[in-house]
């Protein structure tokens, strides 16, 4: 006796992702370099400030303590915009786009691979500015993160998957 959903057919083919990516926003400092920077600030500041303290105008180090303390802060927010990604899965059956912000709230949108297409907004100057989903009178836009030689990359991607769903291979 085996467990589990009966199939007819291979009906689980149909749930079995065709394409699949997760897109999330660039962050060219790693968590090291991070901190390397900001003992290095931290540093800089202590320095500069030093000869103000001496000659007796200790407010100036304040100024020099904002300074720091309003990059670190910059570099947390950056950081946790970081922590949202974008899921695209393409299903025979479906296509998911799911946006997850920093905070874990998520937003789905399904759409039907037959009837969904990817739209092209390309500038001839900067490249492909925009990409979006578009099925009947819903358009939503995907991969806002990347840059255009990205977005072009996974337009053509997706757009080959979306191809070989329709035609049913």
């Amino acid at each position: 006796m085996t467990s589990g959903k009966a199939t007819i057919g291979g009906s689980d083919r149909f749930e079995q992702p065709v394409f699949s990516a997760v897109i999330r926003p660039h962050r060219s400092l790693s968590p090291q370099g991070f901190r390397i920077v900001i003992v290095l600030v931290c540093l800089v500041s202590l320095v500069a400030s030093l000869p103000f303290v001496i000659m007796g105008f200790w407010p100036v180090a304040g100024f020099f303590g904002l300074d720091f303390l309003g990059l670190y802060i910059a570099f947390r927010i950056s950081y946790r915009q970081g922590e949202a990604f974008e899921l695209l899965e393409l299903t025979p059956i479906r296509l998911l786009f799911r946006k997850v912000s920093p905070r874990g709230e998520m937003k789905d949108w399904q759409f039907n691979p037959l009837w969904t297409r990817l739209d092209r907004e390309i500038d001839a100057e900067y490249g492909m500015q925009h990409l979006l989903l578009t099925s009947r009178n819903e358009h939503v836009e995907i991969a806002r993160d990347l840059s255009p030689p990205e977005r072009e990359t996974l337009a053509e991607a997706l757009g080959r998957a979306l191809a070989d769903v329709k035609r049913g291979h």
